[in-house]
């Protein structure tokens, strides 16, 4: 009987659909629920969620940089005061003493010897006294493990500055390439060439003996000089 009522009523009816209609409609989560909205009574502040910017993985670990100068250093500033006469380091040489530097801090050496001037050439790797040494068995590979095997492992808990002083043999080993190049004359610079060759004049050096046990000798230190290109090649 209620329902013929309803029927006969329009208004009624009219009532009811209402009614259904705003029952099934989704109702709306209550506002403690949303997330801009949030508040705690305990801490008597509005917390706020933003989506948050995905970063990029950096990995852990301790960046090695290089960095290159515009001469090499020497020991004899009587030199450095006519700088007309000393002739430039060619732009080879001072990249593979930048890479001399860095291969000691790799090793976490406190210093930049002879051993680290010889890999600087081989880790330049385009310089001509790098191709005569691979041309002749002696790699990069070869000479870090030879470098381990003599001087030993660094500190691993030890950082090396960024750059790691020259001990005494290695600055040497500059300045006599230095003098060699004055002693031959020419517009030339300073090469790798001399770079090498000047590790190799320093018989007690850990470079020197590094060659030596990998094949290098007095005749190949001849052959190098004699087949050397012109300087502009190298620089």
């Amino acid at each position: 009987m209620a329902a013929a009522r309803s029927l006969s009523n329009p208004s009624s009816t009219t009532s009811l659909i209402s009614q259904s209609r705003n029952q099934s409609k989704p109702t709306s989560p209550p506002s403690f629920l949303k997330p801009h909205s949030l508040q705690s009574p305990w801490l008597g502040f509005k917390i706020s969620f933003q989506p948050s910017k995905t970063r990029p993985y950096l990995p852990n670990h301790r960046t090695i940089t290089a960095t290159i100068s515009l001469s090499l250093p020497t020991s004899k500033t009587d030199r450095v005061a006519s700088a007309g006469k000393v002739p430039k380091w060619s732009r080879r040489a001072i990249k593979s003493f930048a890479m001399a530097e860095l291969e000691a801090r790799k090793l976490k050496y406190p210093t930049t010897g002879t051993e680290s001037l010889l890999m600087g050439i081989l880790n330049e790797g385009t310089n001509l006294a790098a191709k005569f040494l691979r041309a002749n068995g002696i790699t990069l590979s070869k000479v870090r493990d030879e470098t381990v095997k003599l001087l030993g492992k660094g500190d691993m808990f030890f950082f090396s500055p960024e750059h790691p002083p020259l001990t005494e043999d290695a600055q040497r080993a500059l300045d006599w390439a230095v003098d060699e190049k004055l002693k031959s004359g020419g517009d030339g610079e300073i090469t790798t060439t001399h770079l090498l060759l000047g590790i190799w004049s320093e018989v007690e050096s850990p470079g020197h003996k590094i060659m030596a046990a990998l094949g290098f000798n007095d005749a190949k230190s001849k052959e190098l000089t004699s087949s050397s290109e012109p300087e502009s090649v190298d620089g």
